[in-house]
């Protein structure tokens, strides 16, 4: 299996676009980002061929328009980024990040029942 792409915060914006829609157009993007994010067309464009260029998505033309496709699914991609944080923020320590988190956040009584019921279910 070939290593997944590295896709940076902005690119992580098309791609979830591209997940929802696909296939998509460049015109479809660009009307999907349109007042989420303060970026032109070109720039939108450009992203698309550096997604194209890591290998994360595809494209066919039909007639002149390209139509965007995934190549890499959005669960990979997920589960890659939360290894990469893990391992950069926590040195991979998941007890640390989980305890940070908990510390952090105010959790509702369902909230930590939904907890503990994963967490019984990884001691079995």
């Amino acid at each position: 299996m070939r290593p997944l792409p590295k896709i940076s915060d902005a690119e992580w914006q098309v791609m979830k676009v591209i997940w929802a829609e696909s296939p998509a157009t460049a015109n479809d993007v660009i009307k999907k980002l349109d007042g989420v994010m303060p970026w032109n067309d070109k720039t939108i464009k450009t992203l698309l061929g550096r997604l194209v260029k890591k290998g994360a998505i595809s494209y066919q033309k039909e007639g002149r328009t390209h139509v965007y496709f995934p190549l890499v699914s959005e669960e990979e991609c997920i589960k890659e980024e939360n290894r990469s944080f893990l391992k950069r923020v926590y040195d991979g320590a998941l007890s640390v990040m989980f305890v940070n988190f908990l510390e952090q956040h105010k959790l509702s009584p369902k909230e930590i029942e939904e907890l503990k019921e994963i967490l019984d279910k990884k001691q079995q």
